[in-house]
């Protein structure tokens, strides 16, 4: 098992190196620079434009870019384009934003969508069958953004209240309590609008898995023994019908950045989908290159749990 752990982990870092190569050639061969972000600013002379590309190293060859971004990223020296600020420092604090947000939409996600779908298996060809059936469809057919854009527009007019950003404005001198529940609603609706077209792909994917396992020679050994349903349905065919479902906890991680971007920036939220964008508007470089290159870590991270995991909920996977 160690043995596949560190051919794996190597196999990964090659992988990484070469992820972070194409990533940064793609990047600086894209129309536009950053010295050019702002060139009707007056106060821009081509002295200031000479000065910020030896800064950079913008002059340089694309492969000596490279090494001093690697360089600069290792050692923590790494500073933002646009506002000469730690790069680090500033990816962990909005990855702190936006942690609660992926945690309250991930548990939104798994906790509805597995009892929708099991009792959608259960049941099938009935009325609620059909109609968490059309109701997923519907729900995956409809932009997540037109559907937070409504959301907020009936939250706002129904309950005058706020649901923009992270908290309300003047509530800085508001007892505690009062602060604490003002930051949970605005979590709550954010992380429902993120999490509706989650709970509408896995409820469906629950389903399929289990039909396919209820068809299963054992599920009805297990009945002709005369086990109660429920016994059958969540102790023999569910069991078995979960293990595909261990494999998407690997996503988990670079969803902390893939699957924020459009709804923190509905909602006005500091996390670090928002920074990636904002970097791109600004052609930040040393941000989109970090946030891509955290991506990547996360992904093939990601991946190696889940192969860890699948191991050890299935005997007969064997790691060589």
């Amino acid at each position: 098992m160690w043995t596949y752990i560190a051919r794996n982990i190597l196999q990964r870092i090659v992988t990484l190196i070469i992820v972070s190569i194409v990533a940064h050639s793609v990047i600086h061969l894209a129309p536009g620079e950053p010295s050019q972000v702002d060139p009707s600013n007056p106060r821009m002379k081509p002295s200031d434009i000479e000065n910020i590309r030896a800064a950079f190293h913008l002059d340089d060859p694309l492969h000596v870019q490279y090494v001093y971004w690697m360089r600069d990223l290792f050692t923590g020296e790494l500073k933002s384009f646009k506002d000469n600020q730690p790069v680090l420092p500033k990816i962990w604090q909005r990855f702190l934003n936006s942690l609660p947000l992926l945690i309250c939409a991930t548990l939104i996600i798994w906790s509805l969508s597995f009892p929708t779908g099991i009792h959608a298996a259960i049941r099938r060809g009935s009325t609620y069958d059909r109609t968490t059936t059309f109701t997923a469809y519907a729900l995956i057919s409809i932009p997540g953004f037109f559907l937070s854009y409504i959301m907020i527009l009936w939250v706002v007019n129904t309950f005058n209240v706020p649901v923009i950003g992270m908290k309300t404005f003047g509530m800085e001198d508001a007892d505690m309590v009062f602060r604490s529940m003002d930051r949970l609603w605005h979590l709550v609706i954010p992380s429902l609008m993120s999490a509706i077209g989650g709970i509408a792909v896995l409820s469906r994917y629950v389903r399929s898995q289990m039909l396919e396992v209820v068809g299963q020679d054992y599920v009805r050994t297990a009945r002709a023994k005369g086990l109660s349903e429920d016994n059958v349905i969540y102790r023999h065919a569910l069991q078995n019908a979960l293990l595909p479902f261990v494999t998407m906890f690997g996503f988990l991680l670079p969803a902390l950045i893939g699957g924020s971007v459009i709804f923190e920036q509905i909602f006005a939220w500091p996390g670090l989908g928002r920074l990636g964008y904002e970097a791109i508007l600004a052609r930040d470089f040393p941000v989109i290159l970090t946030i891509n290159f955290i991506a990547a870590v996360l992904t093939l991270v990601g991946t190696l749990v889940s192969d860890l995991l699948y191991a050890v909920v299935d005997p007969r996977i064997r790691l060589q």
